[in-house]
């Protein structure tokens, strides 16, 4: 196989696409309007869950088989941690529960406050900067090299490759004329870490939540859900909220040294968008509006692409 593929983005949609199918021996070339390092996929929480429909939960099987592999390798960023999720949802278990590793759940007298279920598991959770730098060096080990480049339309990008795979995550609502697509903006203070050993995370359906994710020597403080927010720029009243619902819920937190502020735009979308069409007779693949789950699908959709792709 030596079809030539085209893939727009380096985050960690793209860059997962774009390994798979140079490994499944495509000629793949990124263009990317932003470095690796500096995508929203850089500054998320690495957190790995099983995804909520159906075709999403199959995703995220695939990608936890693949997360599982790359954990022997320190290198690549990917550690398996015990954490806590609880949620104010729902008193029942969640429907993907079997899904989850090592699961024990809370009783009533073990929950937070205002908290209705809580399970303790053990999942992978991914270093992301250092996890970005492992896929592009499997990506330079199979000769593609991420150009640096703006696409201001599809077409542009027909006219360069025989098949083209939009991964451009919340740029994709003006490149694709997708109107569902709209940016959920995040936001993180980054931590050095007091002994942190474990994760927590809150499933709640507010705009502000509590989340903490240790990786080493920093832990990354959440969070955030804005949808419709598109400043880059950190809020700091946003940030001492963060760090105090985060102290409330781990006081071994208290007092921590802050080493920084991350904000990113997640690709919202009803669902994550991954069909062909053809434009001017290229075949174009969408890879794109995985929102929060970006990490967590990354390697279910970038095969389902790969399986398009040899079926076209």
């Amino acid at each position: 196989m030596t079809d030539d593929v085209l893939v727009l983005g380096a985050g960690v949609i793209g860059l997962t696409t774009a390994v798979v199918l140079a490994e499944a021996g495509h000629r793949v070339r990124v263009w990317a309007e932003l470095p690796p390092e500096r995508t929203t996929s850089s500054v998320a929480s690495g957190l790995w869950g099983p995804g909520f429909t159906p075709r999403d939960l199959a995703w995220s099987r695939v990608t936890f088989t693949e997360l599982s592999a790359l954990a022997a390798d320190p290198a690549s960023g990917v550690h398996f941690e015990r954490g806590l999720e609880v949620s104010n949802l729902s008193t029942e278990p969640p429907p993907w529960l079997d899904d989850l590793p090592d699961v024990r759940m809370l009783g009533p007298d073990e929950l937070p406050d205002g908290m209705l279920a809580g399970l303790w598991t053990t999942v992978p959770l991914i270093d992301l900067p250092r996890y970005l730098r492992h896929l592009v060096d499997r990506l330079s080990a199979a000769g593609t090299e991420i150009e640096q480049r703006t696409v201001r339309s599809l077409a542009d990008a027909t006219r360069a490759a025989g098949a083209v795979v939009n991964c451009t995550g919340v740029a994709a609502g003006k490149l694709a004329g997708d109107d569902t697509v709209r940016p959920i903006r995040g936001q993180h203070v980054v931590v050095r870490n007091p002994g942190i050993r474990h994760f927590y995370l809150e499933a709640v359906a507010d705009v502000e939540w509590t989340g903490f994710f240790p990786h080493g020597d920093r832990v990354l403080l959440g969070g955030v859900s804005q949808p419709g927010e598109w400043s880059l720029e950190p809020d700091l009243e946003v940030a001492e909220r963060i760090r105090a619902r985060c102290v409330e819920a781990e006081p071994k937190l208290a007092g921590a040294e802050v080493l920084g502020h991350q904000v990113g735009l997640r690709p919202g979308r009803p669902e994550a968008r991954l069909e062909p069409e053809r434009i001017d007779g290229t075949r174009v693949i969408h890879n794109y509006g995985h929102a929060g789950m970006g990490v967590s699908l990354s390697w279910g959709s970038a095969h389902a692409v790969r399986d398009l792709l040899a079926g076209s």
